[in-house]
This record gives structure tokens, C-alpha cells and sequence, in this order.
């Protein structure tokens, strides 16, 4: 990474590309936190953030497949910092693996929670009025206490849903064909680094009980226009090399690339919706009698 030497400037800012770009990325940015701002959260049931979709599946295990998922991810982080420092943070990937390793720390202590809560017995009662009373009281302070950190959780766990997506399906697809050998080369610290954050948040998918409604979308929509808005005010401050190449306004085709860099969301978010829908409809099918059905979205 190097700072200005002349050669950019405010010459490079004023380059026709730059509002038509800002635009792509401003533009569906200020429809997003819109839409944010009026949506009316849905109910949300506070058993699903921490109970398996599966009959038989001790909660204690999806407490701990979250905790290793977070170790795992931390190390892989760890490693990457140690190397590069604070400059691994300039890609997006080491953002939403950031982002996932946020979620699973929500997962893991919002399932140890919810597993201490399932396992706490209630003082015993002979009136069983008292007991139903004591129950219910429960229920209502564990709801009043997991709230935000319940819709937090699933926020995180729709935005992440869409970025591994984008990391990956880049990086495999565009990164690596293209440009391997001449900006980088694959190691099995990069391969693990885009790879696990999607492998993980996939199998806690295929345990969890955690709904994914199409909403989500508008944030995963924030949260890159997040990013590219931090590049753009690198850049302002004279950092002239851009993690990726197609984020470079140099270019006459940077507003092709903008666009269709904005465009692939939808097909990475789909993505990930079309998995969640292929769990609920074919996993009851294939196991009637250990799968748990949503009944409600």
C-alpha cells in the first residue's frame, strides 16, 4: 500500500466515473437504510436462537459447535494479523470474516444462556397454579433480557449469510483464475481464510433454528456499501492501491464494474435464501422423524 506521489490527486477525483460510481453504490445504500429505518421487526421466538432444528440434538451441541467455530475463526484471523498487521484489515474478506466470527460470538453466548436457562429447574411448588405462574414469569424475563441481543444475532446472521457469499464466489471465481501468481499467491492460510467463514455459518445453518427472512437482504446491501465507502476515503487520504481491481475509478469501465459489483448481490443473497429453502423443504422429507419443521418464518 503507498500513499500519493503526485500522480493522483484532486484530478483523480474529478474523473466523470467517480459521481456515476458513487451513484451505483450511493443509490441502493440510501434505499437500503431506508427501508431499515421503517421496517417493523417480526416477532421473534427466543427458543430458535439457541435450540437445533434436530429432534435429537442436544442444544449443548450447537453451544458447542458455535464455540469452535469462533476459535477456529479466530486463529485463522489471528494468523492473518500477525502477517500482515492492521492492513488485513483493507480487504472485505477479513471484514465479513470479522462479521462472522461477531456472530458466532453472539451464537455461542446466547446458546450458553438459553442451555442454562433450559437446565435451571424451577423451585418446586405443591400448588401447580404457583409452578405455571413461576414458569411463565420465567419465560417473560429471559425474553426481556435476550431482545436486542436476540435481533442483533439475526441481523448478523443474514448479513454474514450474503457476504461469505460474495467473499467467496470472488475470490474462487474472479480472484483466483484471474490473478493468481501475479498479486498473490494461494496458500492454505488463504484458502482456510475464504473458505471457513462460509463452510461454518453453512453448518450452523444446517443446525440452528434461526428463521431468514428476505429483509436481510438491505443490510448485507449496508454492509458492503460500508466497506466501499471506507476504501473511497482511503483513498481521498492518498492511499493509491486498491484491494481489488475492479474497485479502481481510473478506468472507463469502473461504472460497468460498480454495477455489476452491485447487481451480484442479489444472486449471493438468493444464493444462501435457496439453501435455507432447499433445508426446510427436502430436510423433512429426508428425515420425517429428526428434522423439526419451522412452523412459522
Amino acid at each position: 500500500m503507498s500513499i500519493s506521489d503526485g500522480d493522483e490527486g484532486f484530478s483523480y477525483w474529478v474523473r466523470w466515473q467517480v459521481p456515476v460510481c458513487a451513484l451505483v453504490i450511493g443509490g441502493p445504500a440510501f434505499f437500503a437504510v431506508k427501508f431499515v429505518r421503517k421496517l417493523k421487526a417480526e416477532p421473534l421466538h427466543y427458543n430458535d436462537l439457541w435450540t437445533p432444528c434436530w429432534r435429537n440434538l442436544n442444544p449443548l451441541w450447537l453451544l458447542i459447535f458455535r464455540a469452535f467455530a469462533f476459535v477456529c475463526l479466530a486463529w485463522v484471523l489471528y494468523e492473518i494479523v500477525s502477517v500482515a498487521g492492521a492492513f488485513a484489515f483493507y480487504f472485505y474478506t477479513q471484514w465479513t470474516l470479522a462479521l462472522v466470527m461477531v456472530y458466532f460470538v453472539l451464537g455461542t453466548v446466547v446458546s450458553a444462556y438459553g442451555c442454562w436457562f433450559s437446565f435451571k429447574k424451577l423451585p418446586s411448588s405443591k400448588v401447580k397454579g404457583t409452578a405455571n405462574l413461576k414458569s411463565r414469569y420465567a419465560q417473560e424475563e429471559i425474553q426481556g433480557k435476550l431482545r436486542f441481543w436476540g435481533y442483533l444475532m439475526q441481523t448478523v446472521y443474514q448479513t454474514c449469510a450474503g457476504a461469505v457469499i460474495l467473499t467467496d464466489v470472488v475470490f474462487w471465481c474472479l480472484l483466483v483464475p484471474f490473478l493468481l501468481g501475479e498479486q498473490f499467491s494461494l496458500t492454505l492460510l488463504i484458502g482456510c481464510l475464504h473458505s471457513l467463514n462460509a463452510i461454518f455459518l453453512l453448518l450452523d445453518t444446517a443446525l440452528n433454528n434461526l428463521p431468514f427472512s428476505w429483509f436481510g437482504f438491505a443490510y448485507f446491501v449496508i454492509w458492503s456499501c460500508l466497506y466501499v465507502a471506507f476504501q473511497w476515503i482511503l483513498h481521498a487520504c492518498g492511499f493509491t492501491w486498491w484491494p481489488y481491481p475492479f474497485l479502481e475509478l481510473r478506468t472507463p469501465w469502473a461504472p460497468l464494474w460498480y454495477f455489476s459489483l452491485a447487481l451480484v448481490h442479489i444472486p449471493c443473497y438468493g444464493i444462501y435464501a435457496l439453501i435455507f429453502k432447499m433445508k426446510n423443504s427436502v430436510l423433512p422429507v429426508l428425515f420425517p422423524r429428526a428434522f423439526i419443521a419451522r412452523s412459522h418464518n
